[in-house]
């Protein structure tokens, strides 16, 4: 007699959510980060699967993320999978669908916001670069990275220290890095 499915674990860290995700667009970025000297967004270019889409709105609002912006194309809907896998983070972090990534980036410039992309191309590591200022960081889509339109409005490239085999880390691994260095260098005290 063939052993019944394994029931997958309940995720000790979900908190029931109310299926509603509030999304702006990008005539909200002003009001979203008004007040925020020092901004913290992650701009997620046409990341695809919906577990690392989840994955990616847990760490920003686990790292203090001001708001999340991707493109309404090419990008995973908000769906189910994403907002049980965020484990809350889709509602706590305001999430920005826009159009044109381009002209949100270029509008993020004008809000003072520095943008830095990561790049495996790049010999500048992240851990040089100064993020203690308003910064948004921008992660690429998985295999593919970038779009070269993000890639050129971005204002700096880095990329992470890979010191083993393996050429690049998961997407929403590489987020966690990437916007917990930028927690820990705000945290150092000079």
């Amino acid at each position: 007699m063939p052993k019944p499915a394994p029931v997958a674990r309940q995720n000790r860290h979900s908190s029931p959510t109310t299926g509603h995700v509030p999304v702006y667009d990008e005539d909200d970025l002003g009001a979203i980060l008004e007040g925020k000297e020092n901004a913290l967004v992650l701009i997620l270019d046409c990341i695809q699967d919906p577990h690392n889409l989840g994955a990616c709105l847990r760490t920003a609002d686990a790292a203090g993320c001001d708001c999340v912006v991707m493109p309404k194309d090419k990008s995973a809907p908000i769906s189910d999978t994403v907002i049980r896998v965020s484990c809350g983070g889709a509602e706590n972090v305001p999430l920005v669908r826009v159009t044109n990534l381009a002209r949100a980036m270029d509008k993020l410039k004008k809000l003072g916001i520095w943008i830095v992309g990561t790049a495996d191309e790049t010999t500048k590591s992240l851990y040089d670069m100064d993020l203690k200022g308003p910064t948004a960081i921008v992660m690429g889509a998985e295999g593919d990275g970038m779009r070269r339109l993000t890639g050129e409005h971005c204002d700096f490239l880095v990329r992470i220290p890979m010191i083993g085999r393996v050429p690049c880390l998961n997407v929403s691994v590489a987020t966690g890095v990437s916007l917990f260095e930028v927690v820990r260098q705000r945290q150092v005290k000079t």
